[in-house]
C-alpha cells in the first residue's frame, strides 16, 4: 500500500511539473511570439536613424564646431517636439572631431559610414575638411548636410547630387558684402585666409562687387595660421584703396593689427561680415563700419529664431553665436525630410524630396535650391554699433537682404 501511494505521489508530482513546464513553454512560445512581431514593427515604424556630425571640436575653429554642435541638438530638439524621433525611429547623433584636418576629417566620416553605419552625414566646419569628404557621401549614397563651410566649390565644381547645404556659400557671403560697399569708380583692396575659404571669398567678393562697378585694386593672402600681418597690411595700405574687405575665420583674426597700424586713421575704411561674437570683441576700434552679418541673435524676427535664443540662454546662460543657427537648421533640414519620407532614410528618396524643399530656420524660411542644391536664405545689411551694456560692437539691422537678393549663381 505504502509504495502504491508512493508511486500515486511521483506520478502526481511528475504531472504537475510536465504542466508547469508545458504552461512555461507555452508563455515562452507566446512571449518569443510577441518579441518577433514587436521586431517587425520597429523595423517598420521603430528603430533608429543615425546621423554623423564632423566637426572641428579642436583646434583653431574649435568655437565654430561647438556652436555648430549645440545648435544642431537644439535644432532635433526643436524639430521633433522634444520626442527625438521621427514616424517611430529614435535619432541618435554621433559626433567625430576633425581637428581641421582633411586626413582627420576623411577617417572620421569613414568610420563613422563603415563601423557606425550613418544615414546621414553632416558638415564641416572648414571647407578643407568638408571638400574632402564630399566623394565619400557619393560612394557610400548617403546624404550629406554640409554646414556650415563655404567654399563654392562645394556646391559648384565638387558637386554631386547627395550634397546639401545649409550653410551659405561665399558668393552669398559676397553678394551682401558688394551690396554695402561697391560701386561706380570704389577702389577696393581685399584680405583673406590663404586657402579655399579664402580664395572663394575673394573671388566671389570681386565678381559681385566688379558688376557694381567697383576696382580691385590688391588681393593679399596671408597664412590662416599666421599670427603677424604686419607685411600683408602694409602692402595693402601702399595699394591706396577706398575699402579694405577682409575675409576671415579662425581666432587669430587681424583686428588688433589693423587697429594698429591705425589703418581706417590713414583714409581706408575698413568692410567685413560680422563675425562670431568673440572675434567682435577685437573690433571695437571698427565701430561705425557698414558690413553684412550671416546671423546675430537679434536680427531675425520669427518664432524659431525667438525659440533658439530663449533655450539657448536657458540651457547655456548665453546667447546663440554665428554658427549656432545653422547647426539648427541642418538638424531641421534632416527631420523635415524624414517626416516627409515617413522615417525612410534611403538616400534616392530623399533627393527627390530635398529637392527644392522649403523649411523654417532661425534665418527664416530657407530652400534648397533644386539645380545645385544651396540653401537660400535671408543675410543682413547691418552698422556695427557700441551699445550700454555690451562689451563689443553690436551688429544692427540696416535691412534684411531677401533669400532671392543673395542667391549665389548656379556653378556645378
Amino acid at each position: 500500500m505504502k509504495r502504491h501511494w508512493l508511486f500515486v505521489l511521483l506520478l502526481m508530482l511528475a504531472m504537475l511539473m510536465v504542466a508547469c513546464n508545458g504552461e512555461g513553454t507555452k508563455d515562452s512560445t507566446t512571449d518569443g511570439k510577441a518579441s518577433a512581431d514587436e521586431t517587425k514593427g520597429d523595423a517598420e515604424e521603430g528603430g533608429t536613424i543615425k546621423i554623423g556630425v564632423l566637426a572641428s571640436l579642436t583646434g583653431a575653429l574649435e568655437s565654430y564646431g561647438k556652436q555648430t554642435q549645440r545648435g544642431f541638438d537644439l535644432g532635433i530638439e526643436y524639430a521633433t517636439g522634444g520626442k527625438m524621433e521621427v514616424n517611430g525611429k529614435k535619432i541618435e547623433v554621433v559626433y567625430e572631431d576633425t581637428e581641421t584636418k582633411p586626413e582627420v576629417a576623411v577617417q572620421k566620416a569613414t568610420k563613422l559610414l563603415e563601423d557606425d553605419k550613418v544615414d546621414f552625414l553632416v558638415g564641416s566646419s572648414s571647407s578643407g575638411d568638408t571638400l574632402a569628404v564630399l566623394p565619400l557621401a557619393e560612394e557610400y549614397k548617403k546624404i550629406m548636410v554640409v554646414e556650415p563651410a563655404v567654399a563654392d566649390s562645394i556646391t559648384g565644381s565638387e558637386f554631386n547630387k547627395y550634397i546639401f547645404r545649409t550653410g551659405r556659400n561665399s558668393s552669398q557671403d559676397a553678394y551682401a558684402a558688394a551690396a554695402a560697399i561697391a560701386g561706380k569708380g570704389v577702389k577696393i583692396a581685399t584680405f583673406a585666409p590663404d586657402y579655399s575659404f579664402g580664395w572663394d571669398g575673394v573671388k566671389a567678393f570681386k565678381t559681385a562687387a566688379e558688376k557694381l562697378g567697383a576696382e580691385i585694386v590688391l588681393e593679399e593672402y596671408a597664412d590662416p595660421a599666421a599670427t603677424d600681418f604686419t607685411s600683408n597690411l602694409q602692402k595693402v595700405m601702399n595699394a591706396k584703396p577706398d575699402y579694405l574687405f577682409v575675409v576671415w575665420a579662425g581666432a587669430n583674426s587681424p583686428w588688433n593689427q589693423i587697429a594698429d597700424l591705425k589703418i581706417q586713421e590713414k583714409g581706408i575704411k575698413i568692410s567685413t561680415g560680422a563675425p562670431d561674437i568673440i572675434a567682435l570683441k577685437f573690433m571695437n576700434p571698427l565701430v561705425g563700419m557698414e558690413g553684412f552679418s550671416v546671423y546675430y541673435h537679434t536680427l531675425p524676427q520669427n518664432d524659431v529664431n525667438k525659440w533658439l535664443v530663449e533655450e539657448h540662454q536657458k540651457r547655456f546662460n548665453e546667447v546663440p553665436d554665428l554658427f549656432t543657427p545653422g547647426g539648427m537648421s541642418a538638424a531641421i533640414s534632416i527631420v523635415e525630410a524624414l517626416t516627409k519620407s515617413n522615417g525612410d532614410a534611403d538616400a534616392e528618396k530623399l533627393i527627390a524630396i530635398m529637392e527644392g524643399m522649403s523649411f523654417e530656420t532661425p534665418k527664416g524660411t530657407m530652400t534648397f535650391r533644386k539645380e545645385d542644391h544651396q540653401a537660400l536664405q535671408s543675410m543682413y545689411s547691418i552698422r556695427l554699433e557700441k551699445q550700454d551694456g555690451v562689451d563689443y560692437p553690436v551688429p544692427v539691422l540696416i535691412r534684411e537682404l531677401s533669400p532671392e537678393e543673395t542667391a549665389p549663381p548656379i556653378m556645378n
